[in-house]
């Protein structure tokens, strides 16, 4: 071997080790355990939705596995499988260029796994068709609306759970995240555009009337994801006016470990000058310092309104390299 193999060699075995070891250190963290049953348990939601929902009732929704039945029925000499693997494979390495490897991975994660959960349901579960079907007369009498309705709610309430770890389904939802990251349009906007137009193409294909129920399926499912994830992502904005403001600062600062900005206000009626003080909170860290306002202070004068998200310094992954709040 001579000293370019052997450097070469020694190359490729150090950053062997190296990526050997900083996967290690990933899999060794809470974070990512956690993170991985979340992502486990909420495309087994999605499963649940596509199972029982979409496939007996034969709707096409905005997605990609809508828009591959559309090429499909256009170029009929190739299969709805394999245009199935080619778009997600371009979305994927796609997600992977444009949103980056943390999410990439994620979606690779869950996009392998949906397929067999809906497997394990049809072999737990047998159902041959809709379970809002009505049986009169010997005839079967289906309502398509209600299959609609339920899929949109249990795949917008798995889409919001994937979401909020910077994870998604697949398909449709990279197309949502880009649209997101690259526009500003929030996620279950995105998500109402990307599926609107991927509706759009069914009507090379289907009747306007089926057209029609997919796109307000996709609507629908845009309006319930944005309801969900400013559920999931709202916090608590305090206003505290109190003669104990100092003491309420320190409690926040100290034991909540949230920054507060403090307003010098004056009273409308006595003229009194006085302190008013902000700060914005989880649902948790609002139910503690309420605890300690009513047993700790006296005299204070609170309200509180929603705020739909933050950014910037207030979450933990901005604020971990801040310095220690001192004691005073």
């Amino acid at each position: 071997m001579n000293q370019n193999q052997r450097f070469s060699h020694v190359f490729t075995a150090e950053n062997a080790k190296k990526t050997v070891s900083k996967l290690g250190a990933i899999l060794a963290t809470k974070k990512f355990w956690v993170e991985l049953l979340i992502m486990t348990l909420g495309m087994f939601v999605a499963a649940m939705g596509v199972y029982f929902f979409l496939i007996p009732s034969k709707l096409i929704v905005g997605s990609i596995t809508g828009l591959s039945l559309v090429v499909s029925k256009l170029l009929p000499f190739i299969s709805v499988g394999t245009i199935i693997f080619v778009i997600n494979a371009i979305l994927l390495i796609l997600a992977f260029l444009l949103i980056g490897n943390e999410f990439g991975a994620k979606t690779v994660y869950t996009a392998l796994i949906l397929g067999p959960m809906i497997d394990f349901l049809g072999t737990v579960i047998p159902i041959k068709e809709s379970i809002f079907a009505v049986h009169v007369a010997g005839q079967t009498i289906a309502n398509p609306w209600f299959d609609l309705l339920c899929f949109v709610v249990v795949l917008s309430a798995s889409q919001s759970i994937l979401f909020s770890i910077n994870a998604s389904t697949g398909g449709l939802d990279i197309m949502a995240k880009i649209i997101n990251k690259y526009t500003g349009f929030h996620l279950g906007s995105a998500v109402a555009i990307a599926g609107g137009l991927i509706c759009c193409t069914a009507f090379a294909i289907n009747d306007v009337g089926l057209v029609m129920i997919g796109l307000i399926g996709t609507w629908l499912n845009g309006m319930i994801l944005r309801y969900f994830m400013i559920s999931m992502n709202a916090k608590t904005r305090v206003y505290i006016i109190s003669k104990d403001h100092e003491k309420i600062r320190k409690f926040v600062m100290r034991k909540l470990k949230r920054g507060v900005t403090i307003h010098e206000i004056v009273g409308g009626y006595t003229h009194e000058k006085g302190v008013q003080l902000e700060v914005i909170l989880t649902n948790d860290e609002f139910t503690k310092l309420n605890e300690f306002l009513l047993h700790e202070t006296t005299h204070s004068f609170v309200s509180i309104d929603t705020v739909s998200d933050v950014y910037g310094l207030w979450s933990k992954k901005e604020r971990r390299n801040l310095p220690e709040i001192e004691e005073e």
